[in-house]
């Protein structure tokens, strides 16, 4: 929904929902989706942030498959402004773990996902508006190995900008691919996001390469890479990575990257010792990858890539988990989530609208012990919403 005296929308993503197909992502609108809207705003339109897998957007393009939609939508009260583009494959009752960054950025078929994407988007977006999709950081770190893996993945995306700048150029609609940084990936923290942009996707031959494929000068191609290719601020993965939301957000900008979403989230956190240890267990599902950063002495941080085994070797002490809980349950049991941060973060939205796409990603909504969950889902959703708009009131 957009947001009263702002050009800032509001939403929650959709992969929250299983639905691999497209029948049943739209399914999943039309029913989900539809009682969101009914909740928190029944009388004006309502943003969707819309998941799609691979498969689900190839059934989609189909032209009579998106003119159904696009009619849905309009009936509904409905709009799409941004897409999550993170996970291709199936997101829900499966083992996902390191698999959701595959195929990462060194692989063509990501980039033919993603344009598949902005192509929808472009179809879908209202007049007027920008629109956005996030993606991967790049690629999981350990799978990183060749010196010319940077360069594969700098050209990948330099060829994605390519044709973001054909699609605002045929349909007057501005897409930006969003890459999200996350623990344990190629773009880690927000300054590592900085860096890359810096020295690559902003550099001389990231430059050439687009003017190239374009037909633009230097300088024109420059403003295209930064038009079209920016960030999507996870304030969960923020959270684990210890990052000081406020600094992140002016670092990001300061640096001319486009913060094109902000992803509103909670980590879990928890002051570990032996009984809290055994607790987490509950946490430790098959499904999904959950990063542990563990504050040591010093100002020094200890990472690991799954919560397994952290429960097997981290030090005891301060604990932000990669899962992502219910925004507005600060308390959770013996555990907390990093709900401050978040508010450091709508902070800055209220006070100078780093982003105009704010879209809440609780996914693991499935895997959070029984204990924790608040009603259905949508009941869920619709707290949410209501707390983050209460956060974002001047």
């Amino acid at each position: 929904m957009k947001l009263a005296d702002s050009d800032v929308h509001l939403t929650y993503c959709t992969n929250i929902h299983p639905g691999e197909s497209w029948a049943e992502v739209r399914a999943n609108v039309e029913t989900h989706v539809a009682r969101v809207k009914a909740r928190v705003c029944p009388d004006a339109p309502f943003g969707v942030g819309l998941r799609l897998s691979a498969r689900a957007a190839a059934e989609l393009r189909q032209p009579h498959e998106l003119a159904a939609f696009a009619e849905l939508l309009k009936l509904g009260g409905l709009y799409v402004f941004t897409i999550n583009g993170f996970p291709y494959g199936a997101f829900h009752d499966t083992r996902v773990k390191e698999k959701v960054y595959l195929p990462d950025w060194r692989d063509p078929a990501r980039t033919r996902y993603s344009t598949c994407l902005a192509e929808i988007l472009a179809a879908l977006l209202p007049r007027g508006m920008t629109g956005s999709v996030s993606t991967v950081p790049g690629a999981f770190r350990s799978a990183v190995t060749a010196g010319d893996d940077t360069a594969r993945m700098v050209s990948e995306l330099v060829d994605h900008a390519a044709t973001l700048v054909r699609i605002l150029e045929t349909t007057g609609k501005q897409i930006t691919l969003a890459l999200e940084p996350e623990p344990m990936c190629f773009l880690e923290t927000s300054h590592e996001a900085v860096r890359f942009f810096e020295e690559h996707l902003f550099g001389g031959v990231a430059r050439a390469r687009l003017a190239s494929l374009t037909g633009q000068s230097s300088a024109r191609a420059e403003e295209s890479l930064r038009r079209h290719l920016g960030v999507c601020f996870d304030a969960c993965h923020a959270a684990v990575a210890f990052e000081d939301a406020r600094a992140s957000l002016d670092m990001l900008e300061r640096a001319g990257i486009a913060i094109a979403k902000i992803q509103i989230t909670t980590a879990l956190e928890a002051n570990v010792d032996g009984a809290l240890r055994r607790e987490l267990t509950r946490f430790a599902d098959d499904v999904y990858l959950h990063q542990v950063t563990v504050a040591l002495d010093g100002g020094k941080l200890a990472r690991y890539p799954d919560l397994p085994e952290a429960l097997e070797r981290a030090p005891d002490g301060l604990w932000r988990i990669h899962f992502h809980v219910p925004v507005f349950q600060r308390e959770l049991g013996s555990f907390q989530n990093t709900q401050p941060h978040l508010r450091d973060v709508l902070a800055v939205v209220r006070e100078r609208g780093v982003s105009a796409h704010l879209e809440i990603e609780t996914y693991t909504w499935d895997v959070l012990p029984e204990t924790f969950r608040v009603g259905d889902a949508v009941s869920a959703i619709a707290r949410e919403m209501a707390w983050t708009r209460a956060e974002l009131e001047p």
